[in-house]
């Protein structure tokens, strides 16, 4: 099955679509930054090695929901949507305080804020809502 496909597919909808993979994206970056953090960790300062390892493992658990949801969504499964919408609407304060020194991180503040606001609006698109509810 062809991504053009399932993007037509009546019964998931391209904004589904679209806020599935956004959401899923994130929950990776963040399960990412939580491995990089741990074997930065494991290869830096020992005195820090503990606060690396808990760290990475809490940024490791949070990026796995995001990664079922998106997962869910796709599966057209309904419990899926409000940690999508969540995870979407946490971008917007991260990307406000990425935002605050400028510099370079100010560009990734501006991805960060575009995606969670393209991940609300998609998801919260009535075809979405049709597609995961139906006539309710």
């Amino acid at each position: 099955m062809t991504a053009e496909t399932i993007a037509q597919s009546p019964a998931r909808p391209t904004p589904l679509l679209v806020g599935a993979v956004i959401t899923a994206l994130e929950g990776a970056a963040l399960a990412g930054w939580g491995i990089y953090d741990m074997i930065t960790g494991l290869l830096g300062d020992p005195v820090a090695l503990g606060r690396s390892e808990a760290g990475g493992v809490v940024l490791l658990l949070m990026g796995l929901l995001p990664l079922l949801a998106g997962w869910s969504l796709l599966k057209l499964r309904r419990w899926g949507r409000s940690p999508a919408v969540l995870t979407n609407s946490i971008c917007l304060p991260v990307a406000y305080y990425m935002w605050q020194p400028g510099g370079a991180v100010a560009v990734v503040a501006v991805v960060v804020a575009l995606l969670g606001l393209a991940g609300i609006v998609s998801l919260l698109n009535p075809k979405v809502t049709q597609a995961l509810y139906g006539d309710r």
